[in-house]
Parts: structure tokens; C-alpha cells; sequence
């Protein structure tokens, strides 16, 4: 929707963007780009992290009709250039608790930031997922989505039947984790990320690596994974990490899937209410099958 007069929003960093008209052209970190997507603001195109590759990953992607949006890039291989492919009018990104744009090299941000409107929003730890929902729903309400975002009534409910769920499970043991290799795999510290966190908020019983280096993850063989005994396994899907189809082979991972329930995780999860509902309504299935079995 256009608007005749001046468009501005404030990021999280307290930089103030600004455009002659609501910007209607955009170009959006693919987390951030799903999220919009979930709004009813269709990016035109999206770029990756240092994690992806030369295709955006479906597993971020949310709801994203891929086909139909330009992927521009990730890593080394994203310039100013390539992001602005397409004359965009505004580009929305994310940081992890400080200045720095996620996914960009500093000296890319800094001359993309010389040329088009940039918005960046915190997805930290130091956020709760609905502190960076909020912050998703205004940027998109002054893009122009509908006052009531979609999936509000959604989320209410799931958070509801989440907490009964937890209740009727109350000892079941979730683990969320990252499969980095054959050898090795990624335990998510639970306090580290909003979602995790949420789950544990509503009485779901995540299970908290022990204490070591690492402020997100503990790297530890799957021996280690598996001797946590999990009932309830949270797995990431994103494709940098290991796929569950070439764990079969893995002890460790053999010992958890004959006794765990697999629900797969994305820890870079759209900041929507619409993503949000769902993956409530995911866990609280596989904490009533758990409970009922």
C-alpha cells in the first residue's frame, strides 16, 4: 500500500529509516523475509547466512513461494551488487544482539546501507520470541499488513493446549539438538534461544546440557547426546545441519531414535504469529503422544 507521505521506522539498532513512500519493493534476510510473507508483505528477494548456499534453504523459507522471489546469495558470495539486483527500496535484516547485520560482511552492510533504507531487527537471546514478534508486526504494519496479524487467535490457542499438554507430560525429557557429524553433535542450551525458552516458559521439560564453552550450543560426541535420555528430540532442519537420514548409521543416534519421539526444529524460526502457532501446536502433539503412550 502507497502512501503519499513520508515513511519512517525506528530499528534495533535506534537507527531511523526513511523513504520518500512506504516502501513496496523489499529485500529481506530469508527469516526475515518469511516473516513478512506470514504478514502479507511479499519480499521481492531474499539472501542467506554464512550457513547457506547457492539455493535459499526451505527449511527457513516458512511459508515463501520460492519460485517467485529472487535469491541473492549468501556468504562471500553477496555483495552490494547482488543485493540491490532489482532495485529494491528498502532491505530488512536481523542481528543476534549488537549493530552487525547477520549474514553480511561489515563492508557490504556499510555500502548498502550508503544506498537503500535498511532495517535491521534483534533475534538475540536477550529478545523473547514475542518481544521480536511485536517488532515483526509493526515493521509490517507500516508496510502496510492489516492491523490484526494473521494467526493471532492460532497462537492464543496453542499457547494454551501447549501448557496442558506440558502438564499431562510433565516428565518427559526434550532435547533440542544439531547433528554437526558423525562424531559430534550441537546440544542446545535452552536459555539461549527464544523459542527453546518459550517451550520452557509453558512447562515443557527441556533438558539443559552440562555447563561448558559455548554460549548456544554444547558440542559433545553422540554417546554423550544419548545418555541424556531423551523422550522427546527437537532435531535442527536446516541444511547445514547433518540430515536425519544419514544419522541410521550412528550408535548414539540409533540408541536415542529407538526410544525418542523426532519433531524437526528450525532455530532460525519466521517471527510470526502464524510460525509461532505451529510450532506449538508441534510440540504439544508429540507431548500428548508421548503421554498417552
Amino acid at each position: 500500500m502507497a502512501h503519499s507521505t513520508e515513511w519512517t521506522f525506528t530499528d534495533d539498532r535506534g537507527r531511523v529509516a526513511t523513504a520518500r513512500r512506504t516502501p513496496a519493493t523489499v529485500v529481506a534476510y530469508i527469516q526475515a523475509g518469511a516473516t513478512l510473507s506470514d504478514h502479507g508483505i511479499q519480499p521481492t528477494g531474499i539472501f542467506g547466512s554464512n550457513h547457506d548456499g547457492d539455493s535459499p534453504d526451505p527449511a527457513k523459507a516458512g511459508a515463501l513461494p520460492l519460485e517467485e522471489i529472487d535469491y541473492l546469495g549468501s556468504g562471500d558470495r553477496l555483495g552490494v551488487d547482488a543485493l540491490l539486483r532489482g532495485a529494491p527500496d528498502l532491505v530488512v535484516a536481523v542481528a543476534y544482539g549488537g549493530d552487525q547485520i547477520y549474514g553480511l560482511a561489515p563492508e557490504v552492510a556499510k555500502g548498502l546501507e550508503e544506498r537503500v533504507p535498511v532495517v535491521v531487527l534483534d533475534v538475540g537471546q536477550g529478545r523473547s520470541l514475542a518481544d521480536v514478534r511485536d517488532r515483526f508486526t509493526a515493521l509490517a504494519r507500516s508496510l502496510g499488513a492489516p492491523g490484526s496479524p494473521a494467526g493471532a487467535g492460532e497462537l492464543d490457542r496453542a499457547h494454551l493446549r501447549l501448557r496442558a499438554a506440558a502438564g499431562d507430560a510433565a516428565s518427559a525429557r526434550v532435547v533440542a539438538l544439531s547433528p554437526a557429524g558423525p562424531d559430534s553433535v550441537h546440544l542446545a542450551r535452552p536459555s539461549a534461544w527464544r523459542d527453546l525458552r518459550a517451550l520452557a516458559d509453558r512447562g515443557v521439560g527441556m533438558v539443559e546440557p552440562e555447563a561448558g564453552p559455548g554460549a548456544n550450543w554444547s558440542t559433545v560426541d553422540w554417546a554423550t547426546a544419548a545418555s541424556l535420555r531423551p523422550d522427546i528430540v527437537l532435531t535442527d532442519s536446516r541444511a547445514n545441519a547433518l540430515p536425519v537420514d544419514q544419522l541410521r548409521r550412528i550408535d548414539g543416534w540409533q540408541e536415542i531414535a529407538a526410544r525418542a519421539q523426532h519433531v524437526p526444529w528450525n532455530p532460525e524460526i519466521p517471527c510470526s504469529h502464524i510460525a509461532h502457532a505451529l510450532f506449538f501446536e508441534t510440540v504439544a502433539d508429540a507431548l500428548q503422544a508421548w503421554a498417552s503412550a
